[in-house]
């Protein structure tokens, strides 16, 4: 029983760890890069075809992927939001003082639950 669910595991797990690199490479160029506090590596695409923002995370906590993002101009700096049900992701892209910092900002039900620093990469 042990062997036959490891063998059906395996390939379900490396499917799910290359697809998301492969769907959004192959249809989508990255935009933003980022390497933030807590180890949340987040990446902002954009479709080539349809210009749909997607939102690809990798954390401890697990793996995000969201689409139809939206971008504004905010205080001089570019800031990508993404909603999934009660939460908002917003990732700023510079600070106003170094355009290589960022931040990566969690809402739930519109109020802060966390609040990261982070490095273009």
């Amino acid at each position: 029983m042990k062997t036959s669910a490891l063998l059906l595991a395996l390939p379900i797990s490396i499917l799910a760890n290359f697809s998301l690199r492969a769907s959004a490479d192959s249809t989508a160029g990255i935009i933003l890069s980022t390497k933030c506090r807590g180890g949340y590596n987040i990446n902002i695409w954009q479709n080539y075809n349809s210009g749909e923002l997607l939102y690809r995370a990798t954390s401890p906590n697990g793996n995000l992927s969201l689409g139809k993002g939206t971008s504004q101009a905010t205080e001089g700096v570019r800031v990508y939001k993404f909603r999934n049900r009660n939460y908002e992701y917003s990732v700023w892209d510079g600070t106003l003082d170094n355009p290589q910092a960022g931040t990566l900002e969690v809402y739930k039900n519109n109020r802060i639950v966390m609040k990261q620093a982070c490095r273009k990469s």
